[in-house]
């Protein structure tokens, strides 16, 4: 009988104790909200992949560009040196350049982050079977597709004739003088010639604008299109531009600037610099809050000037100038991976790629914008893994830093926790950037499918022809 108390007593002990084990556990545990791979087969999209129709355009205006201009170019005017020299001149490359259907994308850091273009169009190369898996499938016959992708490498284009020439010829719609604007201009007069675009006015096309200066001379003319931009930042520039002149359009079939909105267009992330930096990898960090990057802005990147000025002799702080050479984007690396927080103010747009090095390199960003929009916002919660904080009070003396110094162990490990999650999302190469694109381009099918029906029965100067009925 004693013995069996005893057991009863040790058993009860042994419960108590492993409960307790587990609510500690749970308690100390940082609170993250799970984020799963989108190759995962347990969370994949519940719905058929997005049917693609490429639009037909010579091979120069996408691979082309790399294979047959870019590899042969010289170096960077911006840079002072060609980053991809060895790269594209070496004795392999070109032994094999004829047998390269996709070639390889530049690694020049004043291109590399507008790659959407590439890694769009090469999953769409490798995805023709609807029964693979992928989140999108390139069809042959238009009647399938769902929408039509142009296939225009338009952010190589505009850096390629920045790298080259001069702003003064890169703004100038001459063709003899500016390789960019020719190009764009034979873009969009071969698909507003084609039976996709008459059919549907552009609803249902796919323009890649990553770059906020590509397709800078024919905007306009695209607008009803579906755009992937990294923000707004551009469009809103020019459409304040346009009504202080009093250009304005007002035209009910174009999309005017201030009209660019989260409701027709996606935002895509920037390719991030920085490597991956994984969360198995990370060490004590000793700075703060870390910035690196150019001191002097335009137009809302004015506030860098200002928060320089505040922060550069705070203790904790680091604020460096440098350029986008290898020497400029180590010390960034090792910048970054080793402070706390990294200060993400507005450039000549709201976002740059800082924001997306910073994810790369578990670097908690600070987001100092009153407006930004982010990629992918919905599926993830940015406030999960970042901090926002608003011009007015990131420029009040001291304001900045006792926020950032309030937070605790704890938390800043939650949102470290966090960022190692979402990672993946920011990825082009193998992560699930390029799926949750084409995913975000499915959501807006309604809204096309909408528009082209309530055009059916609009009867205007437009080439839309009535509808008949033909009753027997």
């Amino acid at each position: 009988m004693k013995r069996s108390h005893f057991l009863l007593h040790l058993l009860f002990i042994l419960l108590a104790f492993s409960s307790f084990s587990v609510l500690i556990n749970l308690i100390s545990k940082p609170k993250t909200r799970p984020y799963p791979s989108l190759k995962n087969p347990n969370s994949r999209f519940l719905h058929p992949p997005l049917k693609v129709y490429v639009a037909d355009l010579p091979r120069s205006f996408n691979y082309g560009l790399l294979s047959d201009l870019y590899s042969l170019s010289g170096h960077d005017n911006r840079l002072g040196t060609n980053p991809d020299a060895d790269r594209f001149s070496s004795f392999f490359y070109r032994l094999f350049k004829t047998y390269l259907s996709v070639p390889p994308y530049p690694e020049n850091p004043l291109i590399k982050p507008h790659a959407a273009e590439y890694w769009l169009l090469k999953h769409l190369e490798m995805n023709k079977n609807p029964a693979g898996g992928a989140t999108a499938v390139r069809v042959r016959n238009l009647d399938e597709a769902d929408v039509v992708f142009v296939p225009f490498f338009a952010s190589l284009s505009a850096e390629m004739e920045l790298g080259w020439g001069t702003k003064g010829k890169f703004r100038k719609k001459i063709a003899e003088k500016n390789g960019d604007y020719r190009r764009q201009r034979e873009v969009v007069d071969r698909i507003k010639a084609s039976a996709a675009w008459r059919r549907s006015g552009g609803r249902d096309h796919v323009f890649v604008m990553s770059d906020p200066v590509a397709m800078w001379h024919v905007r306009s003319e695209i607008a009803p299109a579906i755009l992937l931009v990294e923000d707004f930042g551009g469009w809103y520039q020019a459409d304040m531009k346009a009504t202080v002149s009093g250009d304005a359009c007002n035209s009910t079939y174009i999309i005017q600037h201030t009209e660019a909105s989260l409701l027709k267009d996606v935002i895509v992330p920037y390719n991030h610099l920085i490597p991956r930096f994984h969360i198995s990898q990370n060490q004590p960090r000793h700075t703060l809050l870390y910035f690196k990057g150019a001191k002097h802005r335009h137009r809302g990147g004015s506030i860098r000037e200002k928060l320089w000025q505040l922060l550069e002799n705070v203790p904790g702080v680091k604020m460096e100038e440098g350029s986008l050479n290898a020497t400029g984007l180590e010390e960034a690396k090792r910048g970054m991976r080793d402070a706390e927080f990294c200060l993400h103010p507005a450039g000549d747009t709201p976002t740059s790629c800082r924001l997306f090095d910073a994810i790369a390199s578990l670097c908690i960003p600070v987001i100092v914008s009153d407006q930004i929009e982010l990629p992918f916002e919905g599926v993830l919660d940015y406030t999960e893994f970042a901090v926002f904080v608003s011009v007015k009070n990131a420029l009040t003396p001291n304001w900045l830093m006792e926020h950032l110094r309030g937070f605790s162990e704890k938390k800043k490990e939650i949102f470290r926790v966090n960022l190692a999650g979402v990672q993946s999302y920011f990825e082009y190469e193998g992560g699930d950037a390029v799926s949750q694109i084409w995913e975000m381009v499915y959501q807006k099918l309604p809204m096309i499918r909408q528009g082209l029906v309530a055009d059916r029965r609009k009867l205007d100067d437009r080439e839309l022809k009535p509808v008949t009925c033909l009753c027997t």
